[in-house]
């Protein structure tokens, strides 16, 4: 790899922090990667069906990827056309700060950039969540029509269960479950937590299904990316929990 990497993301939290730790690097990304506002480069289509004639040509010394985003054919045709492509696992927070520092340090050939370091002083300042009988349960769609929620072993999950907040399906086989709203509606939580993305929902959208139920509306960014967004989610997330 050159001494200045050419880099394009398949991942709109790793676009963002590729972008943010070194701008110069990043030459390509999804139609998908929104942040950081008026990124300038060269976009290749989306997260599932990414453009591979067009990240060729880009040249990229490295393409960055993720093992749930990403689809493994796409990958390996990345590779057979002589790409390095670096795949990356998070499934929960101790695991995407091992990840970030894998891509910047090792992939990138980057310092460990500040916000990193401020991202897990702020998720070390968490106080202790409650044992696992105490604290809210709650109840996380992130689709409707058909009803999706989040089930276990998910990075969301890990920090809302560092906040308080138990996920009343984290103990389904599935990680993003097919749950009939009636099912949803009598599950015993006593919270339901709407993230904006993948699916928008509102506060017109979503929490006119759980009538009685409080409703938390949360920025998905600040609870399903990692990346920069990491050093401010524990205190917006708290907020928006409240």
């Amino acid at each position: 790899m050159s001494a200045a990497p050419r880099i394009v993301s398949l991942v709109p939290s790793l676009t963002e922090a590729v972008a943010v730790s070194a701008p110069g690097l990043l030459v390509g990304a999804t139609d998908w990667c929104s942040h950081p506002a008026g990124l300038d480069v060269v976009r290749v289509g989306g997260t599932k069906n990414p453009d591979i004639a067009a990240i060729t040509a880009l040249r990229p010394d490295l393409v960055v990827a993720n093992e749930e985003e990403n689809r493994a054919p796409d990958l390996a045709a990345l590779r057979e056309a002589g790409i390095e492509v670096l795949v990356t696992e998070v499934r929960d927070l101790d695991q995407a700060f091992a990840e970030l520092e894998r891509l910047l340090v090792t992939g990138c050939g980057l310092a460990v950039p500040r916000w990193l370091d401020e991202a897990r002083d702020a998720w070390a300042a968490v106080p202790p969540p409650p044992p696992y009988e105490g604290g809210r349960r709650a109840v996380v769609p992130i689709w409707r029509r058909p009803w999706m929620v989040l089930g276990r072993d998910t990075f969301a999950g890990d920090l809302l269960a560092r906040l308080g907040v138990r996920n009343v399906y984290a103990d389904r086989a599935e990680r993003y479950p097919r749950i009939p709203l009636d099912e949803l509606r009598a599950s015993g939580a006593d919270l339901v937590v709407l993230p904006d993305e993948p699916y928008r929902f509102t506060a017109d959208d979503g929490p006119d299904a759980f009538p009685g139920l409080p409703a938390a509306l949360v920025d998905g960014r600040l609870l399903t990316w990692y990346g920069p967004s990491l050093a401010g989610a524990p205190a917006a997330l708290r907020a928006a929990l409240r």
